[in-house]
């Protein structure tokens, strides 16, 4: 099992969840479309050579944006990697993947 944690602005937060819980992701046990989500702010500053889909290229930008944490079997993390790319608005999306160990 796999937890996925991703970074995305309240625009995208239900059509990118949704896309990973139709890739699999986000199922426990009898239970499916789990996932935990808070609001924050990230940062970044678009380089040239960049394509952003918020702010301008040289110029730091803050946006609210969510954290979004849900788990994946391990047979399905490519794809659900792979779906979460595909709905979120970031040209190179900041997400995280932990390998987790049954106890």
């Amino acid at each position: 099992m796999y937890k996925l944690c991703f970074f995305v602005p309240e625009t995208h937060l239900a059509q990118t969840k949704q896309a990973l819980f139709d890739a699999g992701a986000g199922r426990i046990g009898d239970y499916d479309s789990c996932a935990w989500h808070c609001r924050g702010q990230g940062q970044f500053r678009p380089l040239e050579g960049s394509d952003p889909f918020l702010g301008k290229q040289g110029a730091l930008e803050v946006v609210e944006e969510f954290k979004v944490e849900l788990v994946c079997k391990d047979s399905l993390v490519r794809e659900a990697l792979e779906a979460l790319k595909q709905a979120h608005p970031y040209e190179e999306p900041a997400y995280e993947v932990y390998r987790m160990e049954e106890m």
